[in-house]
């Protein structure tokens, strides 16, 4: 099987698109499309994502007796930390700079009683109710929990290697039963947990994200063709769900679907989304993610104050400005810190570790398109 595929990491950018488009088209004021509106399921394609991906890495050596729980977790602190910190250093600099200036950043930011869930990333773990700073930061707090129970993951699914029918027939049923029975019980939607579910809002994904794995494995998709329609049938099937308003949970399932087919487009030869351009973008999108709602903020504060108007709203040539402008900041926290810390903490290994990663490790990290 191949160790990058690039079909993978070009969809993290039009995942990352498709958040940033959720929580910034309600700005223009003209109300919010039904495809856009469901934009906050770019999250959950992430947490599918990040199942598939570390089940692909590390399944095997888990279920073989390979697997190194500590070199795994440094490789996944590697991979979030640095520009979770980043971006809450930046956010304090900026709130006390425009403090400085006479501009609020409003209560809903500025919340330190969330400082310690947010060093720690539990902040999804009902440990920081309060909320504040970079609310996206609360999915990578979800992932960390994910990380944290991974081997349990992998002891499941692994004994399922020979069933993957069976196996993402229970994936799809444990999607179905957390969503409508937490929604039950809570009166609002897992999909639209962040803050106080988060860490419950990624199991169905990420076990979902095994389950595939695992069909692909047993290369259920064989054919180009098949791979190519399996992919349009899917996108025209999240389209048609998020506009007719299908639920939550079955989009997660299409997620799925897409999921396996662009997976399986490496497999069957295809160059469909492997170009530089694309794989790169898909490269940068955490950090798009992560900065959509600082640079939201800034953005929008600077308007406001060099030309004050009437209520929130951005006129379209403004929106824009910030919409492309979200690029061009997440390119530089990609470059600046992203990278740099990452092959910084991978390079020093496990503090006190008396056994370096070994080469296949390593080269098992350098595959890990996720965001």
């Amino acid at each position: 099987m191949p160790a990058n595929i690039k079909p993978l990491t070009a969809m993290r950018f039009f995942a990352a698109l498709w958040v940033v488009a959720f929580h910034y088209t309600p700005s223009l004021g003209l109300g919010t499309p039904s495809l856009v509106a469901k934009g906050y399921l770019g999250v959950e394609l992430f947490f599918v994502l990040s199942g598939f991906i570390l089940s692909h890495v590390y399944m095997a050596a888990h279920g073989e007796g390979r697997f190194n729980y500590a070199q795994f977790l440094w490789a996944r602190l590697a991979r979030i930390y640095p520009v979770h910190i980043a971006t809450l250093l930046g956010l304090a600099v900026l709130i006390g700079a425009a403090s400085l200036a006479g501009v609020n950043a409003g209560e809903q930011v500025v919340v330190w009683a969330s400082i310690p869930a947010h060093l720690t990333l539990t902040q999804a773990w009902g440990l920081g109710p309060q909320g504040g700073w970079n609310h996206p930061s609360w999915s990578i707090s979800a992932e960390w929990f994910a990380y944290l129970a991974f081997p349990v993951f992998a002891a499941v699914f692994w004994r399922l290697r020979d069933r993957p029918r069976l196996a993402a027939v229970l994936a799809a049923l444990l999607a179905v039963v957390l969503n409508v029975g937490f929604e039950r019980l809570a009166g609002f939607p897992l999909t639209r947990a962040t803050i106080l579910w988060g860490a419950l809002r990624i199991v169905p994904c990420f076990a979902l994200g095994c389950a595939i794995w695992l069909l692909w494995r047993a290369d259920v998709m064989p054919t180009k063709r098949a791979a190519v329609l399996g992919l349009a049938g899917s996108l025209a099937a999240i389209v048609g769900a998020t506009v007719l308003g299908a639920p939550d949970w079955f989009t997660v399932w299409l997620f799925g679907a897409l999921i396996l087919s662009l997976a399986s487009l490496t497999t069957s030869g295809s160059k469909l989304l492997t170009s530089p351009v694309w794989v790169y973008l898909g490269e940068v999108s955490f950090a798009i993610y992560m900065v959509c709602i600082p640079w939201e903020l800034v953005f929008s504060k600077a308007v406001q104050r060099i030309a004050p108007t009437a209520g929130e709203t951005l006129a379209w040539p403004l929106w824009l400005v910030m919409f492309g402008g979200v690029l061009p900041a997440a390119m530089l926290v990609h470059h600046l810190v992203e990278r740099p810390a990452r092959e910084i903490m991978r390079r020093h290994g496990v503090p006190f570790s008396r056994r370096p990663a070994s080469s296949a490790e390593r080269m098992a990290e350098v595959s890990v398109a996720q965001r």
